[in-house]
């Protein structure tokens, strides 16, 4: 095992610990801007009819071997979701989402992160992001730097923007042509024992599974051979030996 010229991390759970995540509180909040609700649909309506989508386009709700490796922009999903009921705004497609992000997420980052980020700074390892989020990147980007504006991430990927979800091949290749490197130079970071630990494999760089903060409901484990972490700095003492 040598040392990684660039270590990878996963968002969600990785290095934001998003805590509670209520579609319906965020889709009330959404509801509370429209400029117009003609038919007075309430925002169960429109979030039932969300989990219904998310779940024909195999994204949210499905068993992981049935999701898809394709990512639907968050933009295009809420023009779909309320055009179909009439609603209208007068703010943007990223005021909206933020407003809902806002509202239906309680998150923070994840113990010991910062700590982590900066020992990886002091020895010149680089660092950067891979997101299987709907989410624009612009809001995946503003979440980042509110919850560890210490660091400074030399790029950050969401699958919004480019077409492919871990643990599909492309989205890492992507990450590695950006970094000029190879993935035997590379550590990527994730709680997802399928998108993230499998995936990084399959692609050839070397998975840490962090599970400090694991969803209960995860109850997969990876296939392939990884190191296993509850906390950033046994990932410190780690790379120390190295």
């Amino acid at each position: 095992m040598n040392k990684p010229k660039m270590v990878i991390f996963d968002y969600g759970q990785t290095l934001v610990n998003e805590k509670v995540f209520d579609t319906l509180k965020g889709t009330k909040a959404v509801l509370s801007v429209a400029a117009n609700n003609p038919n007075n649909v309430s925002a169960e309506e429109v979030q039932a009819l969300a989990n219904q989508l998310s779940q024909e386009i195999g994204r949210y709700g499905v068993e992981f071997q049935k999701q898809t490796f394709l990512e639907v922009h968050n933009h295009f999903f809420q023009n779909y979701l309320y055009e179909y009921f009439g609603i209208q705004f007068t703010k943007s497609a990223a005021e909206i989402e933020r407003i809902f992000q806002n509202a239906a997420c309680i998150a923070e980052s994840t113990k010991n992160i910062e700590s982590f980020l900066q020992f990886l700074e002091d020895v010149n390892i680089r660092t950067s992001v891979i997101s299987n989020i709907s989410f624009s990147g612009d809001l995946l980007k503003e979440r980042i730097n509110y919850f560890i504006p210490s660091h400074k991430f030399e790029f950050i990927i969401a699958s919004s923007e480019y077409v492919f979800r871990k643990p599909h091949k492309r989205i890492f290749e992507l990450a590695l042509r950006k970094a000029k490197l190879d993935a035997s130079d590379v550590w990527y970071c994730g709680d997802n024992a399928v998108f993230d630990v499998d995936g990084a494999a399959n692609c050839g760089l070397l998975p840490v599974w962090y599970k400090g903060a694991i969803e209960k409901s995860n109850k997969y484990i990876p296939k392939n051979k990884c190191l296993i972490i509850d906390d950033w700095n046994e990932l410190i003492d780690k790379l120390k030996m190295l």
